[in-house]
């Protein structure tokens, strides 16, 4: 719970009218009740939310000078992202603090104030919970994991050894975290495998989350790094001494193997399936199913690259265009 007022000076938002008004929810304008705060991106929405029972309304300037006064409003230049702020913002007012009596807490664990750790969660030994985070319902911490202030572990997360979070950190349920990578030395004589050396770090920085049941890979002797802003699907896996870059997004299914490097701002679709020692340079953009060979250098920013192997839309849809010219070409043969 929020007056309007603080929301507004959190968000960098101006408001416009009753600075009294308390907030507890955002919402839709269909759900709204008179403690909901909703957003309007143009006329049609924002007549909805004038129309809706909601306490206020998320606006640009433009949309403001049509609302008539009818609700207090908070006027900015991105509604959307006022909104998401605004959620954020009442979340973290809203959460629950504590630990709970079947909580397992090492005696050398330091854990912060307004800490929360749920029902079964096991904090191991000279780990570090940062001031603000949650720790989900059977979820376990491991020896010397590292979590920044405001991090947010959902039930059931897998933090292995040697991983740091950064602040302000999401980890969807069942996600697992620092795992040993996939690397082995295959003994010539025998035919055997035996497991290259898994111990190096995993570290994720400012700002990132992680989606249900994905996992991420230590590096093997160095390190893996997914870097500040970065946000990950459901179902996505990133291999051993992988580095993904700035603000890179990363939907369901795609596989980053061992040692590739994503650069800042990419953007890479669902089921993309990246090989080994792959670049792929800042601002690309994978479309879904994409396959990357092994070391490949996938460059050029704002460019879509589609297929596999990966190249760009034009070409691929031109491929395509002669390819069903050859098809047709070959049916009039056989007639």
């Amino acid at each position: 719970m929020l007056q309007l007022r603080e929301i507004a000076a959190s968000i960098g938002a101006d408001l416009v009218g009753s600075n009294g008004v308390v907030i507890r929810r955002v919402t839709s304008a269909s759900l709204a009740d008179a403690d909901s705060l909703v957003f309007a991106e143009d006329e049609l929405t924002l007549r909805e939310a004038l129309e809706s029972k909601a306490a206020a309304v998320l606006v640009t300037e433009e949309l403001s000078i049509h609302a008539g006064g009818a609700k207090p409003l908070l006027v900015m230049r991105q509604p959307r992202l006022g909104f998401a702020k605004a959620a954020r913002l009442l979340r973290s007012s809203q959460e629950k603090t504590g630990v709970h009596p079947t909580a397992v807490i090492a005696p050398t664990a330091v854990l912060h104030n307004d800490i929360f750790v749920g029902p079964y969660a096991v904090v191991e030994d000279d780990a570090e919970i940062g001031e603000g985070s949650s720790i989900g319902s059977g979820s376990v911490v491991g020896a010397g994991v590292r979590l920044g202030k405001s991090c947010r572990i959902y039930p059931r997360v897998v933090l292995y050894p040697g991983v740091t979070l950064g602040e302000r950190v999401v980890v969807h349920a069942g996600a697992v975290l620092g795992a040993d990578g996939f690397g082995y030395v295959r003994d010539a004589a025998t035919g055997e495998y035996l497991q290259f050396p898994q111990q190096g770090k995993l570290i994720i920085e400012d700002d990132v989350e992680i989606g249900a049941n994905t996992t991420i890979d230590r590096g093997a002797l160095e390190e893996t790094r997914i870097a500040c802003g970065v946000k990950l699907d459901n179902l996505v896996h990133v291999g051993h001494n992988v580095r993904v870059g700035k603000n890179v997004v990363i939907a369901a299914q795609t596989g980053v193997s061992g040692s590739s490097v994503i650069g800042d701002d990419a953007i890479v679709g669902g089921q993309v399936g990246i090989a080994d020692h792959v670049e792929i340079g800042d601002k690309v953009i994978l479309g879904a199913q994409a396959g990357i060979p092994s070391r490949k250098k996938i460059r050029g920013p704002g460019i879509v690259f589609w297929g596999t192997p990966a190249r760009p839309i034009k070409d691929y849809l031109k491929e395509l265009a002669v390819l069903a010219r050859l098809t047709r070409s070959s049916k009039k043969k056989e007639d």
